[in-house]
């Protein structure tokens, strides 16, 4: 009769690495006929289809560069193919995490800072931010100040600043 022992796998800390068990891992070979290297790159089947082949590397760059994912399509329809998919790709910052923003909840940290480049206070609405826009552009312009580059550079200031408040300024209204 064997002695029962221990393994070494149980509780914390574990006392040999993941992975280094005696079982069997299955590895999925490549769909090419005859390659016997992993097949870990997906590749569809066909545009719109959630089959897939599974080559390996030098298969699937094989396959890719004789795919056309436009194939069949009128000029309109592979446009609005490729701005859905490009609307996909663009991330978004998780909505969760917007409580914890840079800045007080009523503007951003990027607001603040460009109200303070046009000299205003934090609650200042968009006709006191016009206003100011002019007035500092008027004073900083490099037509009218040629030669400093000082003012060129408080030129470029404002103009960025108010562009952000601008841009916010849309979004707010888009929004409501």
């Amino acid at each position: 009769m064997t002695k029962a022992r221990r393994s070494n796998d149980w509780g914390f800390p574990r006392w040999r690495d993941y992975g280094s068990g005696s079982a069997a891992a299955t590895v999925r070979l490549c769909d090419r006929d005859g390659c016997t290297n992993p097949g870990d790159r997906p590749a569809p089947k066909a545009p719109n289809r959630p089959e897939r082949w599974y080559f390996c590397e030098t298969h699937a760059a094989e396959y890719n560069a004789q795919w056309n994912y436009f194939e069949g399509l009128t000029a309109e329809e592979a446009k609005a193919r490729e701005a859905d998919a490009e609307g996909e790709t663009q991330f978004k910052r998780a909505s969760h995490w917007a409580w914890a923003g840079p800045g007080d909840g009523r503007r951003s940290r990027a607001e603040r800072d460009a109200l303070t480049a046009l000299e205003l206070d934090d609650d200042a609405d968009m006709v006191a931010v016009k206003a100011a826009y002019r007035r500092l552009a008027k004073a900083n312009h490099p037509d009218v100040r040629p030669n400093d580059a000082g003012a060129a550079q408080r030129f470029q200031t404002v103009q960025a600043a108010y562009a952000v408040l601008v841009a916010h300024d849309e979004a707010a209204n888009a929004a409501r």
